[in-house]
């Protein structure tokens, strides 16, 4: 069967998920979410592609990525998925793939759902139980877009900036959002968007979607998987304790 097309626009945001091979750990220590975050930065800066807000949990990651071009996601993810395997094999002599599969992504429609994805990605340690508080969490872009430390790999969206023109507002803001947490149903939307690689938004959304890509998305009855696969779209973020 050949594999799905990927879905990715110039300029449209992308929220991308990549997780461990059968939902193992693919980070054991410091220096593993580093090096990543090293081969992430450098392989935007080559693809010029922007990353908004990201997590790196112990068995996957979270991206919100907005491409110059429809190639530059699959290319960083591509790059760095394949120097990361490279290194963790090196470092643990290790054989043998790391990840699941291909990765996952949906296109974000900004008015309605960026901000629900910065949400959903940051507080992605505190649904898992491992922090109470994002701040806590160490490998996220949370500390950057909330409290402004230095982050290399992070760029600031437009509609953040948005949300107040005062950087010291914004942040402000930006924290209060995040503690009021989400809905059960934003949850469902998001879930439901990554794992069947289909946009997130709007009806017009979506079918502006279609007319720019010149073919049909998603299932052929939205929302509703086909052949009777189930989707659980209520599980916790998964979290497994890091031994190489």
């Amino acid at each position: 069967m050949p594999r799905k097309p990927r879905m990715y626009l110039a300029g449209v945001p992308s929220h991308i998920v990549q997780r461990g091979n059968d939902r193992h750990a693919c980070f054991f220590e410091e220096e593993n979410y580093l090096f990543y975050l090293h081969c992430l930065e450098a392989a935007c800066k080559r693809y010029r592609v922007a990353v908004h807000a990201y997590v790196l949990m112990t068995n996957h990651v979270h991206l919100l990525m907005t491409p110059t071009d429809e190639h530059g996601i699959s290319r960083v993810m591509q790059l760095v998925g394949n120097r990361y395997v490279q290194y963790i094999n090196k470092c643990y002599r290790r054989t043998g793939t790391l990840w699941e599969g291909r990765h996952k992504g949906s296109l974000v429609d900004v008015e309605r759902y960026l901000l629900a994805c910065y949400r959903y990605i940051e507080l992605n340690p505190v649904r898992a139980g491992m922090v109470s508080n994002p701040a806590d969490y160490r490998w996220s872009s949370y500390r950057h877009n909330a409290q402004g430390a230095p982050s290399t790999v992070v760029t600031t969206h437009e509609l953040f900036m948005a949300i107040s023109p005062k950087i010291d507002e914004r942040r402000y803001h930006y924290r209060e959002l995040l503690r009021t947490g989400m809905n059960d149903d934003e949850l469902k939307e998001i879930r439901i968007a990554t794992t069947f690689s289909m946009p997130l938004g709007s009806e017009r959304f979506k079918s502006d979607i279609e007319t720019m890509l010149g073919r049909a998305i998603g299932q052929s009855h939205r929302g509703k998987p086909r052949g009777g696969m189930r989707v659980n779209v209520d599980e916790k973020d998964s979290h497994v304790p890091p031994t190489p």
